[in-house]
């Protein structure tokens, strides 16, 4: 078998083993062999073992047999139980019992095929040596045929011999490569088309199923957010209006004589029921912009006015944590803007209140600039080092803030260009809420817009909140045509920054400022920049002419020797005023210098931190008029107008005035009263009536339009939208139908004695109604509404409605 030749006697002894591969022999030539170990052969040992691991035949290299020709093994191995194509070559191993192998002869074997190829009848083999002229046969025969024919050289290894095989087809010849080649194409070509067609066809057929189940998909989404927004209107319809109920008799308690143990207990309950109601507010929003169905109005508004107004919401929280709260907003912000007013007023209030739940001490402070401003340098009012901010505790860069806004990085990209006051009708604003508080973890920080998420679930049992009041502003911001953002660092503070595009009212060109402060200047001594800025631009705001100082002992001093003459207001805060105590009794006595005959007023800021009886010792001793923080201009107006003797004391204390200003509109107006629910009854005419008018009830459509049918002596109406029998939208149409007969009735000059005066005839109706997704303003104009009021609301709500229609009224019904 092997080259190596061996006696026949000879036995090779191997060393012990750790596996054998025994060998059984079918061939009687080797029933002598008394044992044969595959595995310890060097052509067989790999050959057996790859074979066992694979599970399929393997080949040796070819060798040299014992004829001197070349020869190959090739074996397979044999397994006691059937395994899967996939199984491991360890189990290949452990499931094999045995192999097979054999030995071939590879020219004979190729002998063998070419003796089986000639003797077809199909064609014929020749082998011919042509080293001498006339060829001699070497295979096959020498019968010619006609087919076709192919000739090739052979070579056997002597160079000085040449030999030629010749084949030859018998019967019909193969087809020319030509015709196969083309034949074979045409057959792909249509297979492929076919193929192309039936995919095409299924694909279709799939698309359309896709379709149609995309189809039934949508239209099963479109009726969920129906559902949900139907939903969440019953469901806000049937909770605000038993809390319209709960507010307003509340309300009404409170103007009943209470001891004071009586009127903390209604505050508090008054107070719970305004956070469930704001809670709902705020669910309704997220569910309005999930829905892409909030809209923002477009009227001219006051923005410096929308900023005190948060001021006076979080003035009472910022004086119980003793947090200096201020707002500034720079004179080049226009004194009216087209935009919405109650949208702006929600993104600022969910910032400050936001502040005021995360911060212990102090400050809080709200800036409005107009983007141009921040473009030079983005670093405006504010400042890293604890003397130039306002309470001195150190804050966050604000510019961080800002700096990632695509506008920022548009506009500074861009050919720089002054600020131009009027250049355009569009406006924007860039407005920021700085706080000293505990800052955002820095792990948290991804997720603050994200709707129901807090920082962690410690923070959200201390301080509460619903987590969807920054994703709610993120929205509006975003309807706004603006930006928002950030930059917090903890144990030092948070600024929220955010930027709107609003419109520039246009000028009346009579507006005037108020004349009663005109020729008064004042003087604010503060040794903090920021907080001094504050004061003047509270004073600037009410036409005082302001000056700023550090040191008050030098600017009297160069007051005195150059013969002017001091500010008539002196405002000093009361940190500056501990600060300085050594020396401000004889700077108060150079200021009350009696050569002098018109002393300046004396005013002392008081911190909320401050104790108050440390305030009233000092108030009391040097004769000090005190402005308790934060500033707003209402409130500085009345405690200036106080000092100068032009206002009575008593009359501005708690709102007075502004209760008298209300009682002189809606005296003896009377009123008519439209709910099917008794307690909203209640409620809206006690607090119509706190006001002197005189309020007639009815708790259904029907009697709406039979006392509102005219001539009727009703000033103006409240109307529920949802009533049994006939809604509020209903009984509208119908009274606007007879209204306009009444008028087409005039125009004829057909006038019934009773509107004998009356040029046209038409009452005010106001929507009254707890549904805030249905019923929205633009759904009551289109019924010939002229208001809306949504429930729960107050008696100052209700006022602001009616006296749109009673501060200018030029015709008697």
């Amino acid at each position: 078998m092997y080259s190596s030749k061996k006696q026949a006697g000879d036995a090779e002894v191997r060393e012990p083993a750790e596996e054998y591969a025994p060998v059984i022999f079918a061939q009687n030539a080797y029933k002598h062999v008394i044992s044969f170990d595959m595995l310890s052969g060097n052509e067989d040992r790999e050959n057996v073992l790859r074979a066992r691991e694979s599970g399929k035949g393997v080949l040796t290299a070819p060798f040299k047999l014992l004829n001197n020709r070349l020869g190959v093994i090739l074996t397979y191995t044999v397994y006691k139980t059937e395994l899967p194509p996939n199984a491991r070559p360890q189990e290949r191993i452990q499931t094999a019992i045995g192999y097979l192998g054999g030995i071939f002869d590879i020219e004979a074997l190729v002998d063998k095929l070419l003796h089986q190829l000639a003797g077809k009848q199909s064609i014929m083999v020749n082998v011919y040596d042509t080293t001498n002229e006339r060829p001699i046969s070497m295979y096959g025969s020498n019968d010619t045929g006609s087919g076709m024919y192919y000739k090739s050289t052979l070579n056997f290894g002597d160079p000085s011999r040449k030999h030629e095989m010749h084949c030859r087809f018998i019967q019909k010849p193969p087809w020319p490569w030509l015709a196969i080649t083309s034949s074979f194409g045409t057959l792909v070509i249509a297979l492929l088309i076919g193929h192309i067609v039936h995919a095409t066809v299924t694909r279709i057929a799939k698309v359309e199923d896709d379709y149609q189940k995309m189809t039934e998909l949508k239209k099963r989404a479109e009726d969920a957010d129906v559902a949900k927004s139907q939903f969440l209107a019953t469901v806000s319809h049937e909770i605000r209006t038993p809390m319209n109920g709960v507010l307003g008799m509340l309300q009404m308690l409170m103007d009943t004589d209470l001891d004071t143990t009586q009127q903390d207990y209604v505050r508090t309950a008054q107070a719970s029921g305004k956070a469930l109601v704001s809670l709902i507010n705020e669910v309704l929003d997220q569910a309005k912009i999930e829905s892409g169905k909030l809209e923002l109005e477009t009227v001219p508004f006051d923005l410096r006015t929308v900023c005190d107004d948060i001021l006076s919401l979080f003035c009472g929280k910022a004086q119980q944590k003793g947090l200096e709260l201020a707002v500034y907003v720079s004179d080049q912000v226009p004194e009216t803007l087209i935009g919405d007013p109650g949208r702006i007023r929600q993104i600022i209030t969910n910032l400050v209140g936001n502040s005021i739940k995360f911060t212990e001490r102090g400050h809080i402070y709200l800036t409005v600039h107009v983007i141009e401003e921040v473009m030079p340098s983005l670093d405006v009012e504010t400042g890293t080092q604890c003397a130039n901010t306002l309470s001195g505790y150190p804050v966050v860069n604000r510019k961080c803030s800002w700096e990632n806004f695509r506008h920022f990085n548009r506009e500074l990209n861009s050919c720089e260009m002054p600020f131009a006051p009027g250049a355009s009708d569009t406006v924007s604003l860039i407005i920021s809420v700085e706080d000293t508080g505990v800052g955002i973890p820095f792990e948290a920080q991804s997720r603050v817009f994200t709707p129901f998420m807090q920082v962690g679930p410690s923070i959200a049992r201390i301080h509460g909140g619903t987590g969807i009041g920054l994703s709610i502003s993120k929205c509006l911001v975003g309807l706004m045509k603006g930006e928002i953002g950030f930059a917090s660092k903890p144990q030092v503070g948070s600024t929220f920054t955010f930027t709107a595009v609003l419109t520039r009212a246009r000028s009346s060109g009579n507006e005037n400022k108020p004349s009663e402060f005109k020729e008064v200047s004042a003087l604010v001594f503060d040794h903090r920049p920021v907080r001094a800025k504050v004061t003047k631009y509270h004073l600037q705001r009410l036409g005082v002419e302001t000056e700023l100082t550090t040191d008050l002992d030098q600017y009297i001093f160069s007051k005195v020797n150059c013969g002017l003459r001091v500010a008539k207001l002196v405002l000093i805060d009361k940190e500056t005023w501990l600060k300085e105590s050594h020396s401000m009794p004889m700077l108060v006595s150079k200021l009350r210098n009696k050569d002098q005959p018109n002393s300046p007023k004396l005013f002392l800021l008081e911190n909320p931190k401050s104790s108050v009886r440390n305030s009233s010792h000092i108030s009391r001793e040097f004769h000090l008029n005190v402005i308790m923080k934060p500033l707003r201009a209402s409130m500085l107006q009345v405690s200036l107008q106080r000092a100068l003797g032009g206002i009575d004391k008593v009359n501005c204390r708690n709102g007075v005035v502004g209760n008298l200003t209300l009682g002189s509109l809606l005296h003896k107006k009377k009123i008519l009263v439209i709910d099917d629910n008794i307690v909203n009854l209640k409620v809206a005419a006690g607090a119509l009536k706190k006001y002197g008018a005189e309020v007639t009830c009815a708790d259904s459509g029907k009697k709406a339009i039979t006392l509102l049918k005219p001539p009727h002596s009703f000033d103006a109406c409240f109307m529920d939208i949802q009533m049994p029998e006939m809604d509020g939208f209903e009984a509208t149409r119908r009274i606007r139908v007879m209204e306009r007969d009444l008028n087409e009735q005039i125009e004829r000059g057909e006038v019934p004695l009773e509107c004998a005066n009356v040029q046209r005839w038409r009452t005010p109706i106001l929507a009254m109604t707890a549904d805030v997704i249905q019923a929205t303003y633009e759904e009551c104009l289109k019924y010939e509404m002229d208001g809306y009021v949504s429930k729960p609301f107050e008696g100052e709500q209700l006022y602001r409605e009616v006296a749109r229609f009673f501060l200018n009224q030029d015709q008697v019904q």
